[in-house]
């Protein structure tokens, strides 16, 4: 596997986890579906989440692949609902976003590609 190939698909899957933020946020504001904007955004951008890390995982391991796309939804959601929705930034809080992303980290450092 070339090292290009490996990089790109690495690419890939940071996009399809950025996306995946759009997608969550968005599914706040549909309520149920009966926003038509917020609506289309959340069909959109899950789509485009799930295809991007669709093309990554034929690269990356499956396992990693998945557990990044996730971590980075997750760290994502949860920072930018402090920062822009006012949640809660208490110190539990900010360290389970620092262990997810210690765990992001990992899983990257530790890929064999």
């Amino acid at each position: 596997m070339m090292m290009e190939e490996v990089h790109v698909a690495w690419l890939l899957l940071f996009s399809a986890g950025f996306v995946e933020i759009i997608f969550a946020l968005s599914l706040k504001y549909n309520e149920g579906f009966t926003k038509l904007w917020p609506s289309v955004a959340t069909m959109v951008s899950g789509a485009g989440s799930f295809y991007l890390l669709m093309l990554a995982i034929k690269t990356l391991p499956l396992g990693t692949a998945y557990a990044v796309w996730t971590g980075i939804g997750a760290v994502g959601v949860a920072i930018v609902g402090i920062v822009l929705l006012k949640e809660s930034a208490d110190w539990y809080r900010l360290l389970s976003i620092a262990l997810v992303i210690a765990g992001i980290v990992g899983l990257k450092l530790t890929d064999s590609n």
